[in-house]
């Protein structure tokens, strides 16, 4: 009687046993923030494993049903190096089978059209998930440790989203966004309008920032490049504002004058014949495609609308773009008016 008895007691416990850890496996994790996540280091054990969770806040379960667990399901011996998210509802199980296929966090990085490399250099600095190695190096040293030492970095990098995990470097990102600059720039000069006045990939470069600059409406985009274009075919000087604001430098606070546009620069088209002597900013692949295949027209000038859309006025003369001026002037008085009104 005592054997049965003992026989029972013992199928009993392993009977509890198994439904406590059947219920540990499928009930959803608890205790964590919102957004927590779990890192997974090269040479991490399991038992390391299972002191991050306890550390970010899971309570759920004992090492023996976390080691079960994982032994079950063959996680223990293939868990993927990465950041992996804590998800509310996320049970054990889920998360042991996400880190046995390596489903990672992976973070973005966006480098916004028309940015210069000033701007970029400081939105990497506040992307904290990035390891910093760029931090104490100049423009010449960064470009250096890109393996494109002699390059200026303006314009070098495109304009895209791109992903990363954690553990990679903001010379990681440059590198990509370096390289598919070179591809976007070598494919628009590959379909280069046979007529263009570029004589190398480097000009388009300069003058498809240029374009990204003065507009953000992308149709207009091919009708400035062709203006341009026409510009430089007939020696006539590019007269245009973003290069003079690119030559001013930190210096520049908002607002551009006269002074400004008869202080001579390497950048100021209104002084200097042709093109700058670098990009001003770093155009995306509209701009590179606009100046590839530029619409093309009459016009020589043209000045914005005034009314805050972002939208110009193209003029084939002098008289008609001065013409253009005074009413950029009339709309430009009618706006602030009005978003001074809505202000009260």
């Amino acid at each position: 009687m005592l054997v049965v008895l003992v026989v029972l007691g013992a199928a009993a416990a392993g009977w509890w046993g198994w439904q406590r850890y059947q219920a540990f496996a499928g009930t959803p994790l608890d205790g964590f923030d919102e957004d927590a996540t779990v890192i997974v280091e090269r040479g991490d054990s399991f038992p390391a494993v299972v002191r991050k969770l306890r550390d970010a806040g899971v309570t759920a379960g004992d090492d023996l049903e976390w080691r079960l667990l994982a032994r079950q399901l063959g996680a223990d011996a293939r868990l993927h190096v990465g950041e992996y998210v804590l998800r509310e509802g996320m049970t054990p199980r889920e998360l042991l089978e996400a880190m046995s296929r390596g489903d990672i966090v992976q973070h973005r990085f966006t480098i916004v059209e028309g940015w210069n490399i000033r701007e970029l250099r400081a939105a990497l600095a506040r992307a904290g998930v990035l390891v910093q190695e760029t931090a104490d190096l100049d423009d010449a040293a960064l470009m250096e440790a890109l393996g494109r030492g002699g390059e200026h970095p303006e314009g070098r990098f495109l304009p895209e989203t791109y992903v990363f995990t954690r553990g990679d470097s903001d010379l990681d990102v440059l590198a990509r966004a370096a390289r598919a600059m070179d591809e976007a720039l070598a494919e628009a000069w590959e379909a280069r309008d046979p007529d263009t006045p570029l004589q190398t990939p480097y000009e388009m470069l300069i003058l498809a920032s240029i374009v990204e600059k003065e507009t953000g409406i992308a149709e207009e985009r091919p009708r400035i490049a062709g203006l341009f274009a026409r510009r430089l075919r007939i020696g006539m000087r590019l007269q245009t504002d973003p290069t003079v604001i690119y030559g001013i430098g930190e210096d520049y606070d908002g607002n551009i004058r006269r002074v400004h546009l008869e202080t001579d620069t390497p950048y100021n088209t209104y002084t200097r014949d042709g093109l700058p002597p670098t990009p001003i900013a770093m155009p995306g692949r509209a701009a590179l495609q606009a100046v590839a295949s530029p619409e093309e027209g009459t016009a020589l000038y043209f000045v914005a609308v005034g009314d805050g859309s972002g939208r110009h006025l193209f003029a084939d003369s002098y008289a008609e773009h001065q013409a253009n001026v005074r009413r950029y002037l009339r709309n430009y008085r009618e706006y602030v008016r009005g978003l001074e009104a809505g202000e009260q």
